[in-house]
């Protein structure tokens, strides 16, 4: 995503009232309980349904890197929707949202 994407999306989070599940297993059962499955959620993390169902039951505690990292990005993107989408209606209807920019110039 792009700067100013990462930088709404930061400005978002912080309007979470609740803060999003840490643990590999709480943000499987999380996955699991908004996509009403663990076919769907192991087909959106491109692992097997076994492994999913593990995580549920806290067989598994620690995930690879590559897989905690699709995990987390999952969670966040579908953690408290309706308060996302409040945070963006607020945003439209007042002054706005504050993004920090950095910008670097110079010569080579």
């Amino acid at each position: 995503m792009s700067l100013i994407g990462d930088g709404l999306e930061k400005a978002v989070q912080k309007a979470f009232t609740r803060p999003a599940p840490k643990s590999a297993g709480a943000q499987m059962r999380y996955l699991v309980k908004q996509l009403g499955g663990t076919k769907a959620v192991a087909q959106m993390l491109r692992i097997s349904q076994r492994t999913v169902e593990r995580y549920v039951k806290n067989q598994i505690k620690k995930p690879r890197p590559d897989l905690a990292g699709r995990l987390e990005r999952e969670v966040k993107q579908r953690w408290q929707p309706l308060i996302r989408a409040k945070a963006r209606q607020k945003a439209a209807s007042t002054g706005g949202i504050i993004i920090d920019t950095r910008a670097r110039l110079g010569y080579t």
